[in-house]
């Protein structure tokens, strides 16, 4: 018999939680110990929950006013150790797939997928194989991600940089407001778009709504 694993579910839909909660309620080896409407609700959550995975959306409300939780779950996936996790999105747009890759998170489900992959993609994580649900596998598989190399994981600062500018800051004022010169932020913004893969300011704005930047 399996050990119960202990999950912590992050979503600001109540409908998905529900249907999450639900289904992984029926599974005799897991138990939702908590439930989160937003990144600053997760991330108290962690703070006094112990789980043994995290399974949550990444188009929620951030922290201190960003629209995603991205950087939270950057945070908790450079803790050692730290929980697994399993995230939930609709996000079809390849970059932005792959820039959660990069982040580390253990596995990808489409939320199309969930009543069939979640799961899987559960014990995955536990088990330590990165895992891609159907729909976000063909994302990846139609755009031929795996063969560009030239991907790579944001610096912090070249992350708070592209987050400025793809709000619609321009590069002069985001230097204003860091502090730095204005061709340090062109470069470090230049650095971001290429370790995304993104060849165009509309590849950009496209990368930016697909995970609730705008």
């Amino acid at each position: 018999m399996k050990e119960t694993i202990r999950v912590i579910v992050a979503d600001d839909h109540s409908c998905v939680r529900s249907g999450v909660r639900s289904l992984l309620s029926a599974t005799p080896h897991l138990s939702v110990v908590g439930e989160a409407v937003d990144s600053q609700a997760l991330a108290e959550l962690l703070d006094h929950c112990r789980c043994d995975v995290i399974v949550s959306d990444v188009g929620m409300p951030g922290i201190s006013g960003e629209s995603n939780a991205v950087s939270l779950l950057r945070r908790v996936l450079r803790e050692v150790p730290h929980p697994p996790v399993v995230v939930l999105t609709m996000i079809h747009h390849p970059h932005a797939l792959i820039s959660l890759v990069h982040i580390g998170v253990n596995a990808i489900v489409d939320k199309r997928d969930v009543a069939s992959s979640l799961t899987t993609a559960i014990d995955a994580a536990l088990a330590g194989t990165f895992w891609l649900s159907g729909h976000a596998r063909r994302v990846l598989a139609a755009a031929d991600a795996p063969s560009q190399p030239r991907m790579g994981v944001l610096s912090a600062r070249e992350w708070e940089v592209f987050q400025m500018y793809a709000r619609g800051m321009t590069i002069h004022r985001i230097a204003q407001k860091l502090d730095r010169s204005a061709k340090t932020i062109s470069t470090q913004k230049r650095s971001a778009m290429r370790k995304l893969g993104l060849a165009s300011e509309a590849d950009l704005a496209n990368y930016a709504r697909q995970i609730g930047l705008i």
